[in-house]
């Protein structure tokens, strides 16, 4: 999936059918007299339902098309005949999206689970035609009701990822590159910050062909909460990761004042994130000797860094630990 190929947000607008209308007809027979009113119901109106799909990663599909408007219901005919129903649109969502009111921003639902159907915009309910309405004191009425309208609404589709693992780090910490390392997924990777300005996936492969998802969400800065640097917009998709993994490099200024710094950024922004399992790797070790990690980590562990969260020493590049960290976030993802 490439940067240019991920939206994760878009408006559309959503119109059900009108219903049908119903049929004033009567009836009309050789040698019948006075057959009366036969006239049958409208069909309804299309109805627009939302459905989940698990092959769909991305709200791609929608970049061109953001208007959807259902059929009208058939009107009722003769001999009390019901009108056909308007035809069903069917709208696929990736997995993880939240759909809301455009104007009240309300949550309408959320698909978690694919072939998960849920009626958006019901269809205008059918007429009923004029037999409906005769009595011993109207035996030949010559009305019908018409179709009702459809639902018309503003609606915003929010893709939230949902990952197994998710990477959190600051921008240049070395997450494309993880991620390159341990699945096929390709992310642009070079020597600046704000490499990646779109969440990528990959599928981790792990012993006796079993794979998790690992996802990598575009550099947080301090005060990203608040609107700065482009992280703020992908923070919502760490809200689905069931394990997050801070990436932070080797040659840090300070390590856990860096993470320090990324865990209140998540606080800010969701103080629930706080609540997920959390995992240290101290990336880029390949520049440091066995003598200096050794006195990094008597310094880390004295000073009770990462408030007690688990980390290890990796290196992409050169494959350090690499294995021994699939080991230990599948061992936290099946705990």
């Amino acid at each position: 999936m490439t940067e240019g190929n991920f939206v994760d947000y878009t408006k559309v607008h959503l119109e059900s059918g009108r219903g049908g209308k119903g049929s004033t007809h009567l009836h009309r027979e050789k040698y019948i007299d006075k057959g009366g009113p036969d006239g049958g119901d409208g069909g309804r109106g299309g109805h627009i339902i939302i459905r989940g799909n698990k092959n769909l990663w991305t709200l791609y599909h929608f970049k061109y098309k953001r208007h959807f408007k259902a059929s009208q219901g058939g009107n009722g005919a003769k001999q009390r005949r019901t009108g056909e129903d308007g035809e069903d649109i069917y709208i696929d969502l990736p997995l993880g999206t939240v759909i809301k009111n455009t104007e009240t921003g309300q949550i309408i639902h959320e698909v978690l689970d694919d072939g998960d159907e849920f009626i958006i915009a019901e269809g205008g309910m059918g007429g009923k035609g004029n037999w409906h309405f005769k009595s011993s004191t109207r035996q030949t009425p010559r009305y019908a009701q018409p179709g009702t309208e459809g639902e018309a609404l503003e609606v915003t589709f929010e893709l939230k990822i949902l990952a197994d693992v998710g990477l959190v780090g600051f921008p240049n910490a070395g997450k494309s590159t993880l991620l390159s390392v341990v699945t096929a997924a390709k992310p642009k990777i070079a020597n600046y910050e704000f490499t990646t300005l779109k969440p990528n996936l990959g599928i981790v492969e792990y012993r006796d062909f079993q794979t998790f998802v690992m996802a990598d969400i575009p550099g947080i800065i301090e005060g990203a909460a608040e609107g700065k640097g482009i992280g703020h917009r992908f923070l919502r998709h760490i809200e689905r990761n069931y394990t997050l993994l801070f990436m932070i490099p080797a040659d840090a200024k300070d390590i856990n004042e860096q993470y320090q710094i990324l865990l209140n950024e998540l606080r800010e922004y969701n103080p629930e994130m706080l609540d997920k399992e959390r995992f240290v790797a101290i990336s880029k070790s390949d520049m440091l000797d066995e003598e200096l990690m050794a006195e990094m980590k008597e310094h880390l562990d004295n000073e009770g860094a990462f408030d007690g969260a688990p980390y290890m020493f990796i290196s992409a590049i050169s494959q350090y630990n690499i294995q021994q960290l699939k080991d230990r976030l599948w061992q936290m993802l099946n705990e």
